[in-house]
């Protein structure tokens, strides 16, 4: 018989997190619906469930215009009391009932009348998220305003407020003109950059899907962390939005700039062989990417993947997988022949020990060397 861990006195080797993401699109029927919310659930489902809570592995449950709230309520309850990482991306219309002024969620059979029994009050869904330990649960939301919640929301700001636990990333739009529908844009912009095996920050995620939508939807309010204080510490301030507005505003040196200062901090307080380092350089390749600077991108991320090798990382780890591909795809955009023919034999060396998960990688790479 074999002698246990706890036998020999040896501490056991925790198990890694298993995240939850629960998806929920919901709008009523018939004439009360003017976001097409159930949409953008395509999208979300073909994400892989890691990419959406940061784990290696996650539980995704999926609810499509529900009919009640309490059935709403049971899943979300089940989804808070799951011990790892917790995303709850949300799809829908947001109503006021009109005795209490409340926010709410409208479900499939929700109308005017039956507003306070038929949908999911705001409220409750901050109840069971507060209950969870903080920094373990993000919320994004895209939601379209009936005009009064509209007209509330623009009053009181912090009226979809969800505590201190719980971060919520979003975006409220204005009701469409009458007999108009609005789609769910910001969230299918999200499910986008995880597809395309983007491991970015969820504020990174915000920013970029705010700055696309912007010009498809002015009439937006965004939901966020509060910003910082302008006492605090700039080390206390996250500053990926800043980082990627200045990218998308066209300011690709600016925002490259401050990227690389971010990156001499993480240098100096957590060394080069640190994944805060690692990330930096990440971040880099990606502006290159926003700046059209394919080989220098391609470069940033061979250097990251081999970074995160030299980490003790395995070559099927996400991240790392994630790194050879994006330098993969970089390289395939490359037009000058030279930097092309220079990178390649790196490329090639290290999909060798990082073949990825998209058949045929290496072999189309090879034939593309030839």
């Amino acid at each position: 018989m074999g002698v246990t861990d706890e036998e020999r006195g040896a501490s056991p080797v925790p198990a890694a997190p298993v995240g939850t993401a629960l998806l929920l699109a919901a709008a009523p029927a018939g004439r009360g619906r003017f976001m097409d919310a159930a949409s953008v659930l395509p999208a979300l489902a073909a994400v892989p469930p890691g990419a959406l809570t940061g784990t290696a592995t996650a539980t995704v449950v999926e609810l499509a215009d529900p009919l009640d709230p309490q059935t709403v309520l049971t899943r979300l309850r089940a989804a808070a009391a799951s011990p790892g990482p917790l995303l709850v991306c949300l799809a829908g219309q947001l109503h006021l009932d009109r005795r209490q002024r409340l926010p709410h969620l409208a479900l499939a059979r929700t109308t005017t009348a039956t507003l306070r029994y038929s949908a999911l009050p705001w409220h409750w869904l901050a109840g069971e998220l507060s209950v969870r330990p903080p920094g373990t649960t993000t919320v994004v939301a895209d939601l379209a305003a009936d005009p009064d919640a509209w007209e509330r929301l623009a009053a009181a700001p912090d009226l979809l407020h969800l505590g201190p636990g719980p971060t919520l990333y979003g975006r409220v739009t204005a009701p469409p003109r009458r007999g108009g529908t609005t789609t769910p844009d910001y969230l299918r912009s999200w499910a986008e950059l995880w597809r395309s095996g983007a491991r970015l920050p969820y504020a990174t995620l915000h920013a970029e899907s705010a700055a696309r939508t912007a010009s498809l939807t002015p009439d937006q309010m965004l939901l966020g962390p509060a910003a910082a204080p302008a006492s605090a510490p700039v080390v206390e301030q996250d500053p990926h939005p800043a980082i990627l507005a200045a990218a998308m505003a066209g300011r690709h040196g600016e925002a490259a700039s401050v990227a690389a200062a971010w990156e001499r901090e993480a240098l100096r307080h957590h060394g080069p062989r640190s994944v805060e380092a690692v990330h930096w350089t990440e971040v880099r390749a990606d502006l290159a990417r926003l700046a059209g600077e394919p080989a220098r991108s391609c470069e940033l991320w061979l250097v990251a993947a081999e970074a995160r090798l030299g980490l003790g990382q395995r070559t099927d780890d996400p991240d790392v997988e994630g790194a050879v591909d994006r330098a993969h795809h970089q390289w395939e955009q490359v037009e000058e022949p030279e930097r092309a023919r220079a990178l390649g034999p790196v490329l090639v060396a290290l999909r060798r020990r990082v073949p990825g998960r998209q058949p045929g990688a290496l072999a189309a790479l090879t034939r593309r060397m030839t």
